[in-house]
């Protein structure tokens, strides 16, 4: 099975990169870029899991509705997307299941940061999704870390998928700037050795992030976003299927593993 999963934000990365850009166009670029992969989905029949911050869903509450109303599962990623407090974990499902009118049971922790487990299972969630268990300069080293699901302080985790042996991350930043005969070739390796891939984007990678003034992201960022990047995903999902890959939410996956335990 292939877990597709979206980080559904409000669009504050180009602050990382000296830049300022207003809380509406914020939330516009994120809009846009979810609207494009309802729109991937929808035509391959496939469902998906999306990670909504809060401040997100309060502010575009139409959207959230459209991501439930077309089966997708609708799971947090926190209350704001550069700010969090243990508190956020349960007042994120709350206010989650408040704009949507439903369950809410998995997690994601912004830029994939550590998070207290005891807090995650306190808070009701199901499942965690919040280690990419490889090296990323900067960022993290999570190479101690199992690299296929397993269980802490009573909560399924669900790691981002990762090559066999050398932990080649399959996330976003690769399926920008690697060949696809590669990242296939790559994905497929996992699939065979782990039995299922997590994978994860952002709505904004489908949106034209080649803009230096204004957003200043580096090449290896804006690379093959927008149509490139709808082109690459679109390629993507019909070379899974082809293959005989099954797509699936990921609390669905969640409900499978907990039940079989």
């Amino acid at each position: 099975m292939i877990l597709l999963g979206f980080d559904v934000e409000e669009f504050d990365m180009p602050l990382e990169y000296g830049k300022n850009l207003p809380f509406d166009e914020q939330l516009a670029v994120s809009t846009q870029g979810t609207n494009t992969i309802l729109e991937i989905l929808s035509k391959a029949d496939i469902k998906a899991t999306f990670f909504c911050t809060a401040n997100y869903a309060v502010n575009k509450p139409d959207v959230i509705k459209k991501i439930v109303d077309a089966g997708h599962e609708l799971a947090s990623h926190g209350y704001y997307h550069s700010d969090f407090k243990v508190e956020h974990l349960l007042q994120s499902k709350l206010k989650l299941e408040e704009v949507s009118g439903a369950e809410v049971s998995g997690f994601r922790m912004a830029r994939m940061m550590p998070v207290d487990e005891k807090e995650i299972q306190k808070a009701g969630y199901t499942y965690n999704s919040s280690i990419n268990p490889t090296f990323i300069p900067g960022r993290y080293n999570n190479f101690s870390k199992p690299r296929s699901w397993f269980f802490d302080e009573g909560v399924l985790q669900i790691p981002a998928s990762v090559s066999p042996l050398i932990r080649w991350p399959l996330f976003w930043l690769t399926f920008h700037n690697l060949p696809m005969s590669v990242i296939k070739w790559m994905a497929a390796a996992a699939h065979r050795k782990d039995g299922y891939l997590n994978l994860y984007f952002h709505p904004w990678e489908f949106t034209d992030l080649n803009q230096p003034e204004k957003y200043g992201f580096p090449g290896y960022v804006a690379k093959n976003s927008g149509e490139a990047f709808v082109k690459r995903i679109t390629d993507f999902i019909a070379w899974a299927k082809s293959k005989g890959y099954a797509f699936g939410r990921t609390d669905e996956f969640a409900r499978g593993v907990i039940n079989n335990k």
